[in-house]
């Protein structure tokens, strides 16, 4: 499996959607259009932080383990990432003490089960930069949040992934890459993804 993560906004789908044409991976797509809970959350988070963390957890665990029975998978975002989320929603007191040991618990026990990604790729962007991906995206639940909550989400990202340690790690600025319109920024992308896997493969090996 190869697992993109980063900020809202970031382009962790279309790096996905770029793999599957030009490298021939399959993709599991973390489910947003079908979830039930994310509108409501942005408007209300304290009342639905908690519940839309446990949907998220478990269709992102249904997706790995269905990623995990094939070969070339491509997800477009990591279960690991779903801790940074729910870390930053309990210290803004926006989960319960009691909701957060239930979650991180659960985690802990579902992650036995689940096979690391080959490689994470975590696309790194700065808040100015996701939030005019964001306001050009226009979803209108995501408008509603202020820039403070995105920096500080961006702040959570980066600490979380400077301490990764679950397997192999990529990091890509995309602050100043088109890698969805421009070719050039595309190759580059690729490039670094494609040294990146090598490196893996021999290490692999040794």
């Amino acid at each position: 499996m190869i697992v993109m993560d980063g900020v809202v906004g970031v382009g962790k789908t279309t790096l996905m959607n770029i793999l599957v044409k030009e490298r021939g991976y399959k993709a599991f797509q973390e489910s947003v259009v079908e979830n039930p809970i994310l509108d409501k959350f942005y408007y209300d988070q304290a009342r639905w932080a908690f519940s839309l963390q446990i949907f998220f957890f478990n269709n992102r665990f249904q997706l790995i383990k269905e990623a995990s029975l094939i070969n070339n998978s491509a997800l477009d975002r990591s279960i690991m990432g779903d801790l940074i989320f729910a870390k930053m929603l309990y210290d803004n007191n926006k989960m319960t003490k009691e909701e957060y040991e239930l979650y991180t618990n659960l985690f802990q026990n579902m992650m036995e089960h689940c096979t690391p990604p080959k490689l994470m790729i975590y696309l790194e962007v700065g808040v100015e930069e996701a939030m005019r991906r964001i306001n050009k995206r226009g979803r209108e639940y995501e408008q509603v949040m202020k820039k403070e909550y995105w920096e500080q989400l961006n702040y959570y990202y980066q600490k979380y992934f400077s301490e990764y340690t679950a397997s192999p790690i990529l990091r890509i600025n995309v602050d100043d890459r088109d890698f969805e319109n421009n070719p050039e920024d595309k190759k580059y992308v690729l490039d670094l993804i494609d040294a990146k896997l090598e490196e893996v493969e021999l290490l692999s090996k040794v």
